[in-house]
C-alpha cells in the first residue's frame, strides 16, 4: 500500500499527497481530482450526476455558515469525499436507516459508503426440533 496520506508523529500535520489540508481546500475540484486515486479521478473527470453537484453545493453552504447541527442527509453512498467536506457531518443512508459519518481529512480520496456498511452481521441460532433433518437425530434431554 502506498503512503497516499500521511498523519505524521505529533505535532506534524496532515498532508494528502504533498499538500496540506489548507492547500487541498484551496485546490478546484478539477485539481483535486488529479490528485485522487484513478477511480475516484474518473468519477469527477466524467462528470458530476446532479444530485452530486447538489450535495456539493449544499455542502459549500453548510461550510459557509459553518458547522450545523444537523448533518446533511443523503442517498449518494458513491459520492468520492473532497477536501471541501472535511469537519462537516453527513447522514448516509444504508439501506435502512441514516447512519452519520463525520468526515476527517484521512477520509480524502475515499466513498461516502464506505464508512457505513450497507449488511449487518448474521448471527445464527441453534437450529430447533424440524428445522432440518438431520435434527430428528439430536437427542431430547
Amino acid at each position: 500500500m502506498s503512503s497516499e496520506y500521511r498523519i505524521g508523529r505529533e505535532g506534524e500535520a496532515f498532508t494528502y499527497r504533498g499538500h496540506s489540508l489548507e492547500e487541498l481546500q484551496e485546490m478546484d475540484v478539477e485539481e483535486v481530482a488529479e490528485l485522487l486515486p484513478a477511480r475516484q479521478r474518473r468519477t469527477i473527470t466524467r462528470g458530476l450526476g446532479v444530485e452530486q453537484r447538489k450535495l456539493l453545493e449544499k455542502a459549500r453552504s453548510r461550510e459557509e455558515e459553518g458547522t450545523a447541527k444537523n448533518p446533511i442527509r443523503t442517498h449518494l453512498r458513491d459520492m468520492p469525499i473532497l477536501p471541501e467536506f472535511v469537519g462537516l457531518t453527513f447522514a448516509v443512508y444504508n439501506g435502512h436507516s441514516f447512519e452519520r459519518v463525520k468526515i476527517e481529512p484521512e477520509m480524502i480520496g475515499h466513498y461516502l459508503g464506505e464508512f457505513h456498511l450497507t449488511r449487518s452481521t448474521v448471527e445464527h441460532g441453534q437450529a430447533g426440533i424440524g428445522a432440518t433433518r438431520s435434527s430428528k437425530f439430536v437427542p431430547l434431554k
